[in-house]
């Protein structure tokens, strides 16, 4: 059969002539050769279908290593110098694949993705929308657009992935849809006051501060829970590591609100009035209070308070009412950049590369870092170096919205949305386990799935603690009495007392505890033996209660008797029947012991009775 396939050349192209390979002819070319007895015979069938086929990369032979790979010629074993070679030389092939993959190489002193001008005279904020749409590629193009509508004053959110946009206008005009591909999801006219609206852990539901509660729908636009503890709220934020909701409203109350569970959390009272700013750090989940006297306040679902309280503005603070813009350090709470301008409050947004947006008056302007947060003296109120511009007539500016993953800021506005393009804004890699855009049903399945297993409790937000998800530092081991010194014993083999006193969870009760058992039981035996008519005993006992206070106090370790051994290496958070028996037979002999000592001194107790004065007139049969 291979030979009838072979001969009807069906393998063939019918239009193209097949090259013939030199090394493998074709069994009409070999028979033209002189002398057909020195060649091997050739296999038809190979020979048709090698041309058109190619080994799989695991077969084909090793390729030489890259130049300057590091050899292992000094090592004598041929084992361990061919496996070390060969760890050389797929390390090499890694990095040199690297280089080439890697998108963010580029020359030293420029930006990525970055505006550049030519000539010294030029700026950047010169240039407009129209000549951006008209150099980048079509499909960065589409990406400005503009939404005209009657809904009121809008407000935008995208999903983590940065595919999905929800939409709420002040008039009660919602919608969920996917921008890039033009797919709507759902759009409502719930005909109510609608202050703001968040997604939740993917684009599949959706929150909506309205009027009087807040309301969570679903991707079809279905209304699901009407949360009710959540009243007259302003602003929602949620913080997808932990499936928290939280909102702010006008009675001041900041609360949060389990989406896995459907519990409240927590219900914070700021006294502050109402609210109707915030916003989340996005590295460690703490959520950001701006209030009408110009205060900054950080909480957390953990505390009853907030963690920090700031006096940032003259005004209301992340609205910048009093026309300013200052940037701050949250290591040491310092303004490290302040500037005016114009056209009093507005809104401002960061972006995952670090550029600045802010809205004032009926304009948009953005800094680029390092600039917008550099170190200036304290005096200085000029402005950093502006990168875009982009002007806008339909005033208030009611929200900036940067999408992920992609260069576009989204302004709304009274008369609907507009997306701008600001190259370089965007951060172009993304993690697929994270936020992918080009997901797909069962992937979002198994992400939500993972989500939830990995959900970390609400009280592990902290103000100073590290972000969810980094890496470990190494501790930093140091001597008690030192600083910065290398402690001369490994931190393993020092004893558990240093050992506790070096990581800060030393507790001398314990010690103290075992000591003064220990001294109370060498008390005891004194009396015991004062008891007994002996001198040395009674001086001894008669010495032993200030002694014990001042070992006590100097922390000094008393007699260990075995049996204290045993308790200490069994004591443990539970209730073993065997070390309670031990106990009580010890809290026996005591109780012996303070009755011998009673009698010897002449103080007769019946039963453990205290003797009383009554007891003379006590009838004797």
């Amino acid at each position: 059969m291979d030979s009838l396939i072979s001969k009807a050349n069906a393998i063939r192209p019918v239009t193209k002539r097949r090259k013939v390979d030199s090394k493998h002819p074709r069994p009409s070319d070999t028979s033209k050769k002189a002398g057909p007895s020195t060649q091997k015979p050739v296999d038809a069938t190979y020979a048709s279908i090698e041309s058109h086929s190619t080994l799989p990369r695991s077969l084909r032979p090793a390729s030489s290593p890259p130049k300057g790979t590091k050899t292992h010629t000094h090592i004598a074993n041929k084992a361990l110098r061919l496996e070390l070679d060969r760890h050389a030389s797929h390390g090499a092939r890694v990095q040199a694949a690297r280089a080439d993959a890697d998108l963010l190489t580029e020359a030293v002193g420029t930006e990525p993705g970055r505006i550049e001008v030519e000539g010294e005279m030029e700026r950047t904020w010169r240039v407009d929308q129209s000549s951006i749409v008209n150099e980048v590629g079509g499909e960065a193009s589409n990406q400005r657009r503009e939404w005209r509508l009657d809904g009121g004053s809008y407000r935008a959110r995208y999903a983590r992935n940065g595919r999905h946009l929800a939409i709420v206008g002040k008039n009660g005009h919602v919608a969920s849809f996917d921008w890039q591909a033009g797919t709507m999801h759902a759009e409502l006219q719930l005909r109510e006051t609608c202050r703001d609206i968040t997604y939740l852990h993917d684009q599949s539901y959706f929150a909506v501060a309205q009027k009087k509660y807040a309301f969570i729908y679903d991707q079809n636009g279905v209304e699901l829970h009407k949360l009710s503890n959540h009243v007259e709220p302003t602003r929602l934020e949620f913080l997808p590591y932990h499936w928290l909701l939280a909102s702010v409203g006008n009675s001041g109350h900041l609360k949060y609100q389990d989406t896995s569970t459907g519990q409240l959390v927590a219900a914070h009272r700021t006294a502050l009035g109402p609210c109707s700013t915030l916003a989340q750090n996005p590295h460690t989940a703490v959520l950001y209070l701006g209030h009408q006297n110009g205060r900054v306040t950080l909480w957390t679902p953990n505390l009853g308070h907030a963690a920090v309280t700031l006096q940032a503005h003259r005004g209301r603070s992340l609205e910048r009412v009093d026309g300013q813009v200052k940037v701050w350090d949250c290591r040491k709470w310092d303004v490290v950049r302040e500037w005016t301008t114009r056209g009093g409050g507005g809104e401002v947004e960061w972006s995952a590369k670090g550029v600045l947006a802010v809205a004032t008056g009926g304009t948009v302007n953005t800094y680029n870092p390092p600039q917008n947060h550099t170190l200036v003296p304290s005096n200085s109120l000029a402005p950093p170096p502006l990168y875009l511009t982009h002007p806008i007539p339909s005033r208030p500016l009611t929200s900036l919205r940067f999408c992920p993953f992609t260069d576009v800021l989204t302004i709304g506005h009274s008369r609907g949305l507009s997306s701008i393009l600001i190259p370089g804004a965007g951060e172009p890699h993304f993690d697929s386990s994270e936020a992918d855009p080009f997901e797909n049903r069962r992937m979002r399945r198994e992400r939500e799935v993972h989500g939830l297993l990995d959900k970390i409790p609400p009280d592990m937000i902290t103000v100073t603690g590290p972000a969810p998800g980094s890496i470990a530092l190494p501790p930093k081991i140091t001597l008690p009495g030192g600083e910065g010194k290398t402690p001369d014993v490994f931190f393993a083999r020092r004893l558990r007392i240093e050992r506790l006193q070096i990581v800060g969870k030393y507790d001398a009760t314990e010690d103290l505890y075992e000591t003064g058992a220990s001294e109370a039981e060498d008390d005891e035996d004194a009396a015991s033996e004062a008891a007994e008519g002996n001198d040395i005993g009674i001086e001894k006992a008669n010495g032993t209660k200030k002694a014990l206070k001042e070992r006590v106090e100097r922390k000094m370790r008393g007699k260990n008797k075995s049996m204290k051994r045993y308790l200490r290496k069994h004591r443990k958070n539970v209730i073993d029947p065997q070390t309670v028996a031990v106990r009580a037979k010890l809290e026996k002999q005591r109780g012996e012991r303070r009755r011998a000592i009673a009698v010897a001194r002449g103080e007769n107790s019946d039963n453990g009775r205290k003797p009383s004065v009554l007891d003379r007139f006590k009838w004797e049969k």
